[in-house]
């Protein structure tokens, strides 16, 4: 088993960027992070592997800061696996690439069936790489030398696996259509955050009334509050399903919450005080959620027949039409155009349909060219073929 050194200082970082500039070719970049385990998503361990250079571990929270790394690596092309999991780890180390080629979104373009990174590894170069630590708690420190290892692994063999890919999307001519897909990655802007987060608690449909909601939202709130302070997974502190068992008991004292048997978790009893302070702020609170929230102006797709039949028409004719080009092309239909996109162009379609009109709404909606090029075409023709079919049906005799 190799040996690995985090190098956790700014002399090692230094010199760690002058043997990464000087070596040859793309760079290998992989991000560990503690998720379930921190509050936070921050990196804390950055791997990085260059032709020439070799293999380099980094301890992010003890080296601060990373600029040493941009200047050495900021204008060669980064090769990741499943790019949009780190790449707003790396951009908060101001880890910035001017260009990335992501082996996990190359392989689903190629069609493979498995796109893991230990998949694409064997499926590609015949190595079986051990996935034991992929779950482990990263901001441990000292990290045991096994996880070191497995974490270098997991850049060590990127810089073949990308030479495989590349040779393989230029076979299946796909080679334009990775570089729009990697760039769209590359530069898609971060999500804003959601207005009420607190609705994603997990078993929030169970609870009734306003008033109820409210209890919910000021228990997710009290222990989003104490994680970011503490720097810990929620759920680890106190699970969605005990702030929901919480919400529904309806306790009338903190005694009573205390015997709330399904109120568990390891901050439930020694944070006592919190949870019940964030019930009564619940309870008292004067502006109410709403019990439902409004959609995005379309309906579920299965009252499309009823709300808007020319829609669902549309619909019906269309998603088979891409999903057999999907097949044809060997690309995932989501990956040839998002569900999404398809239900709203069919939803709200051009006033004149054709490839033109179609491929300019698709763009609105955010696909890329080489996407607009396939599929345009294919939607407006099942578009104006559901018109026809429509206009050919015998009229209902009641």
């Amino acid at each position: 088993m190799a040996e690995y050194d985090v190098i956790a200082d700014a002399a090692g970082l230094d010199e760690a960027s002058i043997l990464l500039a000087a070596g040859t070719g793309p760079v290998a970049v992989d991000v560990e992070r503690a998720s379930g385990f921190r509050y936070s998503q921050r990196a804390y361990l950055v791997q990085v592997y260059r032709r020439g250079a070799g293999a380099f571990l980094f301890d992010p929270p003890a080296i601060g800061d990373m600029s040493a790394l941009q200047r050495a690596i900021g204008g060669e092309e980064w090769i990741l696996h499943a790019a949009s999991q780190d790449l707003p780890s790396l951009r908060e180390l101001h880890l910035d690439p001017p260009s990335i080629f992501d082996t996990e979104l190359a392989a689903r373009l190629l069609g493979h069936d498995r796109v893991g990174l230990g998949a694409v590894v064997e499926d590609t170069l015949g190595i079986t790489l051990a996935k034991a630590h992929s779950a482990a708690d990263w901001s441990t420190r000292p990290l045991p030398q096994p996880w070191l290892e497995y974490a270098a692994l997991d850049v060590l063999h990127l810089v073949d696996v990308y030479d495989a890919l590349v040779a393989e999307l230029a076979e299946q001519d796909k080679t334009e259509i990775a570089a729009q897909e990697f760039e769209a990655v590359r530069t898609r802007p971060d999500k804003p955050p959601r207005e009420e987060p607190w609705r994603r608690l997990s078993g929030l449909h169970t609870v009734r009334g306003r008033r109820a909601l409210a209890v919910a939202r000021s228990l997710w709130q009290a222990r989003e509050d104490y994680a970011r302070d503490q720097d810990t997974s929620p759920g680890r502190l106190v699970p969605d399903r005990s702030l929901i068992a919480a919400v529904l008991a309806d306790p009338a004292s903190k005694q009573e919450l205390a015997r709330v048997k399904d109120f568990t978790g390891r901050a439930s009893r020694t944070e006592l005080d919190r949870w019940w302070t964030a019930i009564q702020t619940g309870r008292a609170e004067t502006a109410l959620p709403a019990e439902r929230v409004p959609g995005d102006g379309m309906p579920p797709v299965r009252a499309w027949a009823d709300r808007n039949p020319p829609a669902d028409a549309r619909l019906k004719a269309a998603r088979p039409a891409v999903e057999q080009l999907a097949v044809d092309l060997r690309i995932p239909t989501e990956n040839l155009l998002t569900p999404d996109t398809l239900r709203r162009v069919a939803w709200a379609p051009p006033e004149d349909v054709d490839a033109e009109s179609v491929g300019e709404l698709l763009a609105d909606h955010g696909a890329r060219p080489w996407q607009i090029e396939l599929v345009a075409p294919v939607i407006a023709e099942a578009f104006v073929e559901s018109v026809h079919a429509a206009d050919a049906a015998p009229a209902d005799a009641s």
